[in-house]
């Protein structure tokens, strides 16, 4: 797929790369139509990250075109792709607690049941399927079975979220057309990298959000720079 990448992966980093639609053995200027992909990663309780970086580039007008989440990044991208500012956003996740979401069982490949989770994106997102947000969402998980990554991009959002939630060990694996699914990965190359610094964050602590936030906000502002380049020079050759 051609496009311009604004990616969130890993240990929190935000990564914008052009792909070309096909390989070449001539390397030209492509006059395809840019895509600007907002691929947000895990995190866990980090992923408040993702808000302060998505209120920078909401302000600065920076346009999205789709939304590729894992784990923690799929939490937050469906909420956005189904509609919610990134003020808005904050201001739910200031009121979340973990009992919103967490719902401890027996161990069993498990010891969080992700049913609560589930509920908790399934009432946000008023029961929406993934086709139906209002920005072309994708959610990634990996198989179980055969380890591979999974995309899914039909079908309930809610129910995606949880499986590309669903850590191996922590979150029991989620039942989907008769294949059991667990947390997803995305590594891509990139032209920039924006990485929060939530390092002194906990995975599990809930009581650093509006930290993390901050945090995602600092890391998006000292990129800006790179990203309005790069906006600018694909607009300039009509891309954009």
């Amino acid at each position: 797929m051609p496009g311009t990448w604004i990616k969130i992966s890993g240990v929190l980093a935000v990564l914008l790369f052009i792909l070309p639609s096909c390989v070449q053995r001539e390397i030209k200027p492509s006059s395809k139509p840019a895509k600007i992909a907002l691929v947000l990663g895990a995190g866990a309780s980090r992923g408040f990250a993702h808000i302060g970086v998505l209120k920078v580039l909401e302000s600065n007008n920076i346009p999205i075109h789709m939304i590729i989440g894992t784990s923690a990044g799929s939490f937050v991208g469906s909420l956005y792709a189904y509609g919610y500012n990134a003020f808005e956003l904050q201001k739910m996740s200031f009121s979340m607690e973990k009992g919103d979401i967490i719902d401890w069982t027996i161990p069993d490949n498990g010891f969080i049941k992700g049913e609560k989770l589930e509920e908790f994106v399934n009432r946000n997102l008023n029961n929406s399927l993934i086709e139906q947000l209002k920005i072309p969402f994708y959610a990634i998980a990996t198989d179980v079975q055969n380890g591979r990554e999974i995309i899914f991009e039909s079908g309930s959002a809610a129910t995606a979220v949880r499986a590309s939630c669903s850590i191996p060990g922590i979150f029991r694996p989620v039942r989907i057309g008769g294949r059991m699914y667990v947390d997803g990965g995305v590594v891509s190359p990139a032209d920039i990298v924006i990485r929060p610094d939530v390092g002194n964050i906990a995975s599990g602590d809930f009581s650093k959000k509006n930290e993390a936030v901050l945090e995602g906000e600092k890391a998006a502002l000292q990129a800006l720079p790179a990203i309005n380049d790069l906006i600018a020079r694909l607009r300039q050759e009509g891309r954009l």
